[in-house]
């Protein structure tokens, strides 16, 4: 039984053999800091340290929050004559297991064992995706500040007797999930039904909003039931309610004001018991200006409005890189990938956090179903990473202060960039920096190659390439 990778603070040749029989990937770091580079860039299963450590430094190392940095489980190789007593006291500081000497089989097999049993997580881990005080009422990704304040809103609207309740934001910021999130808390036990005032005609949505008669209008062949009667007690979701038309507007508005609606050819007043969410990707108060919306349904409509922030805002570009890995984990675009592709390199985050995302998280949702669709690997890196070269040519408004212009940022440009950027990190190792890049050594050569890419766009005017050994065995 093997591990995928394995990350090593080792130099002896006999401590390595033994882990090469663990591990299909043996990564060795000569010291702590480089360690913690190459667990960053390799996502490793294991971290051994080995008996170049005195008991000391490992205590220390152990005591430290450079423990925390591996996000790994932890072992090590200590001296043969070292005491049991000590063992236990690695173990109790956070060690999963004490190998006695680089000959110690038996041990090093059950710590490869316990590790490949421990392995797949189960799928209530995607919490960690959520804001842990919201996950319970809100399938909303994300931690950022703009993420949390709408989550806070979302619940203080849904616990009130606000109704009805807008919800903006720009396409494919997630307001049909707010406002399945305000049902879940305000009717968990009701209908949710949901309509695109974009997508019918006016007397199409008039009719499945109220209903109709029998014979009311040609082909009204029996009575229809609308969905502010089907919805009871529950929640009707108006999905783009800037795109219904005037007239239609005022009946709504009644509906509002008055609780009770007609169906179409009717003469009997219903009673409407059901909440109203109302969403828009527009500025309806400009729209109002425009004369395209019913001012007296804005301000009937605008009582207490959730607004969504697009991922390039300032408050909420962090939520980018959760996003990513929360749809690599959740992904069923390829059924045949599904648990193989694990992670994403931080050169591919760092390619997305770039962009400004005009289709916000429909759109990054999409950027990843792709790339799971081309990536060949446990990790997607940026070669996966297909962007529409069209979008990246919008104007890139509000876009958070540590990301590049991406106008004209073609994704040749951005992988010879990143290339670069990864080698001058690596002081020119390039072993290392096609772990950070995720891709072969083989690889990289082969794009230093057809891109051209000098020695001295990276080299930091060195004189001489750094020693570039291999850590990957």
């Amino acid at each position: 039984m093997q591990l995928t990778k394995t990350v090593a603070i080792t130099k002896d040749a006999t401590t390595q053999n033994l882990l090469r029989k663990f591990s299909k990937q043996l990564f060795l770091a000569d010291n702590l800091s480089e360690a913690i580079d190459i667990c960053k860039s390799v996502t490793p299963e294991l971290v051994i340290f080995d008996s170049q450590f005195d008991n000391s430094r490992i205590e220390a190392f152990f005591n430290s929050s450079n423990h925390e940095s591996f996000n790994a489980p932890v072992a090590v190789i200590t001296k043969a004559e070292t005491q049991h007593s000590q063992h236990e006291n690695f173990i109790e500081m956070g060690a999963i297991g004490c190998i006695k000497g680089p000959h110690d089989y038996l041990e090093m097999e059950k710590i490869t064992s316990r590790l490949k049993n421990n392995h797949k997580k189960p799928e209530s881990e995607t919490i960690d995706f959520f804001a842990c005080e919201h996950a319970a009422e809100a399938s909303m990704v994300g931690k950022s500040t703009s993420t949390i304040n709408a989550l806070k809103m979302i619940k203080m609207v849904a616990q009130s007797q606000c109704n009805p309740v807008l919800v903006v934001g720009e396409t494919g910021t997630g307001k049909e999930i707010a406002a399945k999130a305000i049902h879940n808390i305000k009717h968990p036990n009701e209908k949710f039904v949901a309509i695109n005032c974009a997508a019918l005609t006016a007397n199409l949505l008039e009719s499945e909003l109220f209903g109709h008669v029998k014979g009311s209008f040609t082909g009204a062949d029996k009575e229809k039931i609308g969905l502010l009667e089907l919805a009871g007690n529950g929640t009707v979701f108006m999905d783009e309610i800037s795109e219904m038309p005037l007239e239609l507007q005022a009946k709504i508005l009644r509906v509002l004001q008055e609780k009770t609606f007609r169906k179409v050819g009717g003469i009997t007043d219903l009673k409407c018991n059901a909440t109203i969410i109302a969403s828009s990707n527009r500025n309806l108060y400009k729209e109002t200006k425009e004369k395209r919306f019913r001012s007296d349904l804005y301000y009937r409509l605008n009582i207490c409005p959730i607004k969504l922030a697009p991922l390039r805002s300032l408050n909420r570009n962090e939520d980018i890189e959760m996003l990513a890995k929360y749809f690599v984990q959740t992904s069923t675009i390829c059924p045949d990938k599904k648990g193989k592709i694990k992670s994403i390199t931080k050169m591919a985050i760092e390619a997305l956090s770039k962009h400004h995302w005009p289709g916000n998280i429909r759109e990054l949702k999409n950027v990843i179903d792709r790339a799971i669709l081309l990536e060949t690997t446990e990790k997607i890196g940026m070669s996966s990473i297909i962007i529409d070269s069209e979008e990246m040519q919008e104007s890139n408004e509000q876009i958070a202060p540590n990301a590049d212009n991406v106008i004209n940022f073609s994704l040749s440009k951005a992988e010879k960039e990143l290339i670069a950027k990864a080698l001058r990190q690596t002081s020119g190792q390039k072993t290392r920096a096609a772990s950070l890049l995720g891709i072969t050594r083989a690889t990289l050569y082969a794009k230093l190659k057809q891109y051209n890419i000098e020695k001295d766009s990276y080299s930091n005017n060195r004189s001489e390439e750094l020693c570039d050994q291999p850590v990957t065995v």
